[in-house]
């Protein structure tokens, strides 16, 4: 690996800042800089080259160019933007600029910007990036991420323009249903400008004092209440050079920022995707409903012509009611409706700048007659998180849910992991995130992302070491506090476990030591308040979510956090051995065991009965491993019967439906697991995708053939805890499973699980270390089994069965359950045999 502070340097193959000089080994991802130290705000260029085992070589990558983060001295500018005035809930949008000369070439440009609001740059008359919702939602009271931009192709030599929209954001505007102005009153933004010319020289601008200020055409654009543009109030050109600004006031230039101002962790919001409708359909009100085919998170574009004056609004919801109008009862407070005023110019083109809908049909209202909608667009915005999965079965049902699985992730991964992106809620809730993080991480590579939120949730950390419910916190606990007659615990089981499931999860599926390192600990003093606030090992019984929205099963609350209380000690007991902590190993290794027998001594009767007797409380206590051998398998009997006994459908929430499948499967009933998987009945994963489902619901019974929609208080149809069966497809019935001894898929464990009524599946996987692929066929007792495994790794691979045929390149080790085990570099390989009956 060469790093070096120039292009030109690097050509040469001159690594000044680092020569790693040939390195013999077998690490490929995670290999830590070791160069000489990078100086802030600057831009330097890196190259590799490998050699295989035989010594054959490479050649040389192409030149990437990297940059680091700009210290605090380096922030030339001031914070700058509009005091509010009044209480207005919903206040316009500032327009700011200033103008600036260039006299030489520039031989590169970059614009760092950021806002407590949210803000969208221009320069010449074109917006800067792609970003969207810009700088991202982060505890604003403890830091603010800022992006950086390559703006060398906007710029001119002489006069030049630059421009900024500012609106309230997650800052000062409606954040869930707490209301306005969580973290502040007053948007402001932070940008500097900083350019390289090409004859070495260097100049910066940035925001200060100088810069005009006013109102423009958005009228309002909140997160929760929509948007408002008033095409009258444009003033064209104000983002180019030689715009007559005298009527402009002065930007208020506030007092620095007292947290941190920190480089953008993990991938920008963006527009991912745009849809056209499927079908449309007029109403008796004179309106038009358009039905884009996909329940999804992001907003509509309109093109349209009309006479000055007249209005266009486009209002947004996941569902019709039987009336088939648009189904909004279940927003509560939140208001998806983009309204949009003419100013008669000919065809204009209208999409929002600050807000986002969860919808599937959007109405359009019109004020006038002569309004002509030329068209209508959905744009799906989301995360920038690559796919990483692909799965496709024999089964059109199970595709559907898949997909439903996926598009529910996108729709709720924007910024944090959302619980719903249509309601006045969209909150970054912790024990969703952490029941789904496997399974998410399969779907679409998520590692930058949940860095990013592990932040969130650490800083949202109490004194004491208790962790959130929700982060960015906002004042949740507060508000909760104020709305609630009985005290609110801070800490609640599932929930506040994100703080161990998380970061156990990144390093699992990524190798990601450093992860487990850097918030050692934030996750060791969670584990002692615990342990503090425990008796006997027992967690108390006000774990207030308890497994939220189960379906005819009340699980025991202490049951449940005394069941979390274990695990995640299990997990932090061998993370703090991965570190390199040998004596908290031991300790928190023992302070596991001694957990488990409170457990056991507490909850579970010699018959394999745990107290509860739900769904939820078997399959924790045997994913938790919290019972001994013998136990064990008389639970998982236990379990097996509650499921019969409830017609083979599921009872669990949000919190157990992660582990019922997995737990199945690791009692020797996959074919159980199969017929959960395949359940049509309420309440069951495919009840919802053989009713029109695009996405997964928040809640089982969000709508049913009997009682029709829920209440409306809580009735999300874009959620994606309940999606966390991805995991088991991905884990169990194609088997791709990571080796935690050897992370990140260095070593993988490939064991599927053929069943149930599929006759094939279909995996593939972009692991770190390169394409995983899995693929498997069923004719009759027959099976076919076909392995890719990428370069620089090994797997096990259980093939289940008698053995007919084996891969010549693929060495025997053992045979167990049924299962005949063998050792595989990278490569393909090939296996046939013969399956036995089916349990029943």
């Amino acid at each position: 690996m060469l790093v070096a502070d120039s292009e030109e340097k690097l050509a040469e193959d001159c690594g000044n800042m680092w020569d790693s000089g040939i390195a013999a080994g077998d690490q490929s991802v995670y290999i830590p800089y070791a160069g000489r130290r990078l100086a802030p705000g600057c831009r330097y260029y890196c190259k590799a080259a490998v050699w295989d085992k035989h010594g054959v070589y490479s050649g040389w990558s192409k030149i990437h160019e990297f940059g680091t983060a700009l210290s605090k001295e380096q922030w030339l500018g001031s914070w700058i933007g509009k005091k509010a005035a009044g209480e207005e809930e919903l206040v316009p949008v500032s327009y700011m600029r200033t103008e600036f000369r260039i006299d030489k070439p520039v031989r590169c440009a970059w614009l760092y910007a950021s806002a407590l609001g949210m803000y969208e740059a221009r320069l010449n008359g074109k917006r800067v990036g792609d970003h969207q919702l810009a700088p991202g939602w982060t505890d604003y009271g403890t830091r603010v991420q800022y992006q950086v931009y390559d703006v060398a192709e906007l710029l001119l030599e002489g006069g030049n323009a630059w421009g900024a929209l500012l609106g309230t954001g997650w800052y000062a505007g409606n954040v869930g249903m707490m209301g306005v102005r969580r973290y502040g009153e007053d948007p402001r933004c932070l940008m500097e400008l900083k350019i390289e010319y090409a004859d070495g020289s260097k100049g910066s601008f940035c925001t200060d004092g100088s810069w005009k200020l006013s109102e423009g055409p958005v009228r309002y654009s909140d997160m929760i209440k929509g948007e408002r543009y008033d095409a009258r109030l444009e003033q064209k050109g104000w983002d180019c050079p030689g715009f007559n600004d005298t009527g402009w006031s002065r930007a208020e230039v506030f007092e620095p920022y007292e947290g941190l101002v920190v480089p953008q962790s993990g991938p920008p919001v963006r527009v991912m995707q745009t849809i056209e409708p499927v079908r449309q359909s007029e109403t008796g009100r004179g309106t038009v409903i358009y039905d884009f085919g996909q329940n999804l998170t992001g907003w509509t574009a309109l093109e349209v012509t009309g006479p000055e004056g007249a209005v266009i609004t486009v209002n947004h919801a996941e569902m019709l009611d039987p009336g088939g109008s648009l189904y909004t009862l279940n927003l509560r407070r939140a208001v998806q409706i983009c309204g949009y005023v003419l100013d008669g110019s000919g065809e204009v083109r209208f999409e929002p700048h600050f807000t986002f809908q969860g919808f599937r049909y959007a109405e359009i209202e019109c004020s006038s007659p002569d309004i002509r909608v030329q068209r209508i667009t959905a744009k799906v915005v989301h995360s920038d998180t690559p796919a990483a999965g692909k799965l496709e079965t024999s089964d059109p049902l199970v595709n559907r849910l898949i997909a439903n699985i996926v598009w529910g992730q996108r729709g709720n991964f924007l910024s944090v992991p959302m619980d719903c992106p249509q309601r006045d809620e969209r909150l970054g809730w912790t024990g969703d995130a952490q029941i789904f993080a496997r399974t998410a991480s399969y779907n679409m590579n998520v590692a930058g992302f949940f860095r990013k939120y592990l932040m969130d949730v650490f800083d949202a950390q109490s004194p004491d070491g208790a962790l959130p419910d929700v982060a960015p916190d906002a004042g949740w606990h507060i508000y909760k506090g104020l709305s609630s007659s009985k005290w609110f615990a801070p800490d609640n089981a599932g929930w506040g476990d994100a703080g161990i499931i998380i970061p156990w999860t990144l390093y699992l599926m990524y190798g990601d030591l450093e992860i487990l390192r850097k918030h050692y600990i934030p996750m060791r003093r969670w584990i002692d308040y615990l342990r503090a606030n425990s008796e006997g090992c027992l967690r108390p019984g006000y774990a207030d979510h308890a497994d939220w929205l189960s379906i005819g099963a009340d699980t025991p609350k202490d049951v449940l956090a005394t069941a979390y209380f274990g695990y995640s000690t299990f997990l932090f007991a061998r993370i703090a051995g991965l570190v390199g902590k040998q004596a908290d190993a031991k300790m928190y290794g023992e302070l596991f065991e001694e957990i488990r027998e409170a457990f056991m001594r507490a909850y579970v009767s010699a018959d394999g009965v745990i107290q509860g007797d739900t769904q939820t409380v078997y399959c924790m206590a045997l994913c938790f491993h919290l019972l001994t051998p013998e136990l064990r398998l008389k639970a998982a009997s236990r379990l097996e019967r509650r499921i019969k006994d409830n017609g083979n459908r599921l009872t669990t929430g949000f919190l157990g439906v992660g582990y019922l499948l997995p737990a199945l499967s690791d009692s020797g009933r996959p074919d159980l697991a199969y017929k959960l998987l395949h359940q049509e009945e309420f309440p069951s994963w495919l009840y919802s995708v053989k009713h029109g489902a695009t996405t997964i619901w928040e809640r089982w019974d969000g709508w049913t053939e009997e009682r029709g929609f829920q209440s409306p208080s809580m009735n999300s149809f874009n959620h994606y805890s309940l999606g966390s069966v991805g995991e088991w497809l991905y884990r169990y019935a194609a088997g791709l499973e990571a080796d935690w001894r050897a992370p990140g898929f260095k070593h993988s464990l490939i064991a599927p699980e053929p069943g149930g009524k599929l006759t094939g599946l279909r995996a593939e996987y972009a692991s770190p270390y390169g394409l995983l692929a899995v693929e498997w066929r069923r004719d009759g007792d027959r099976l076919e089994l076909n392995v890719r495994i990428p370069v620089n790794t090994t797997a096990d691979i259980y093939v289940p069965g008698r053995l007919v045929e084996a891969d010549a390149m693929a060495r025997k080790l053992k045979t167990e359950n049924g299962k005949t085990v063998y050792a595989a570099g990278s490569g393909r390989y090939r296996f046939v045999s013969v399956l036995g009956s089916a349990r029943t």
